[in-house]
């Protein structure tokens, strides 16, 4: 018998992607739930390496282009496959920044959209918005179109759903939304959009550190569902309301402001080790803690916390003393499992240094996504093989005689 049975599983469907003739539909296989560990495609956009707390965008650090790049550089990273110089840079920035402006019919119908998702918020009130901008825009399915309409349709969608986001949430609020504004880089204009002021610069870079480190993450739910609805030759926008639709969970990112109401929930320092000594003891999930890749730190919350530390205050000193504290306490309850804290635990407090609103966190975390979920559907318009699984029935014995209606 193999010693990993998962490991033997991956290796063949492995296997299938480069000899799709070696499966055939009367040969299904079992997999791991979750499809953990398998893997169904190559991809050069960038992967997760878990085992050591690193990730990356194409051929660089994901991090450290956070750290040393703005948002539209790694963006045409993303897009083009290479960086841009500084001159390629500007140029792509001025190209995208014109695209923010939404068209007439969209605009107009923002209002009540707002109104209709009311608690809801921004992130429901976006799946909407997202296909009246397709239809607007004149999207046409990806199998009918060359690869540079295909880009130009990906650019259109990144640069509006700043604007859609932030319109949504103001006028939620009662408020107008503010018109975007093109001498602004993408983080800059999105805070902008959203209070109506030009933030500091510290502010708004911290913002774009955080929107970098969550541009992609391998194949997460949400790529992976834009990936299976572009298979079948959907337009853009068809594939990205999905996306969001798989984002909207809370298991994927709906995180953030809960783990930020982690903090609240403990409230005091003394309340540390009681509160998490009883969630771990009854079961429950700390949020912000743990990953379903890494088992080591979390690279994008090493970053996050540095970039929190450096505003500082009691807030960040708060959230640290919970950190060590919570991992101390699962060692010792949970020996041998490695938890650490997830993106979502950081860019929770940074986010909440920067002034945006909780219930903008996880749009805010769409705002980024959108980009790496983009770079996903180009890559896979260009594979004409529907994903299409297979699943076991587990149901009752089939054929049953149809009884006649009472």
């Amino acid at each position: 018998m193999p010693n990993n049975p998962a490991a033997t599983v991956a290796a063949a469907v492995t296997a299938t992607v480069t000899a799709p003739t070696a499966v055939t539909a009367a040969a299904p296989l079992d997999i791991p739930r979750g499809l953990a560990g398998v893997v169904v495609t190559e991809t050069a956009l960038g992967d997760v390496r878990g085992q050591e707390g690193f990730y990356h965008y194409r051929q660089y650090s994901a991090v450290e282009l956070a750290r040393t790049r703005g948002f539209e550089d790694v963006w045409y990273l993303l897009v083009h496959g290479e960086l841009p110089d500084r001159a390629g840079g500007d140029a792509f920035a001025a190209r995208v920044a014109p695209l923010r402006r939404l068209p007439d019919e969209v605009r107009a119908a923002l209002p009540a959209i707002a109104a209709a998702t009311g608690p809801a918020g921004p992130l429901a009130g976006l799946r909407t918005a997202l296909s009246l901008l397709g239809a607007a825009s004149g999207f046409r399915p990806l199998y009918d179109i060359d690869p540079d309409r295909r880009r130009a349709d990906t650019l259109a969608a990144c640069a509006a759903v700043p604007t859609l986001l932030t319109a949504l949430y103001r006028l939620g609020r009662g408020l107008e939304p503010v018109e975007p504004r093109e001498d602004l880089p993408y983080a800059a204009n999105y805070l902008y959009m959203l209070t109506g002021s030009e933030p500091d610069a510290a502010r708004a870079r911290a913002v774009e550190q955080y929107l970098i480190s969550t541009i992609d993450h391998g194949f997460n739910a949400s790529t992976f569902t834009a990936r299976v609805i572009a298979s079948t030759g959907a337009d853009v926008a068809a594939c990205l309301v999905g996306a969001v639709g798989a984002l909207s969970g809370p298991l994927h990112g709906g995180a953030p402001s809960r783990a930020l109401d982690t903090l609240d929930a403990i409230g005091t320092p003394e309340r540390i080790d009681p509160w998490i000594r009883a969630r771990v003891l009854a079961g429950e999930r700390v949020m912000g803690f743990g990953h379903a890749v890494y088992r080591t730190e979390d690279p994008r919350s090493r970053m996050l916390r540095d970039i929190a530390q450096g505003f500082g205050g009691s807030l960040v000193d708060f959230a640290v003393e919970v950190e060590h504290r919570v991992e101390a306490i699962l060692a010792e309850l949970k020996p041998g499992r490695e938890l650490h804290t997830n993106v979502e635990f950081y860019a929770g407090v940074v986010m909440e240094l920067c002034g945006l609103p909780r219930e903008m966190f996880t749009p805010t975390f769409a705002a980024a996504r959108v980009v790496g979920w983009s770079a996903n559907i180009l890559e896979q318009a260009q594979d004409s093989k529907i994903i299409r699984p297979s699943a076991r029935y587990v149901g009752p014995v089939p054929p049953v005689a149809v009884p006649e209606a009472a």
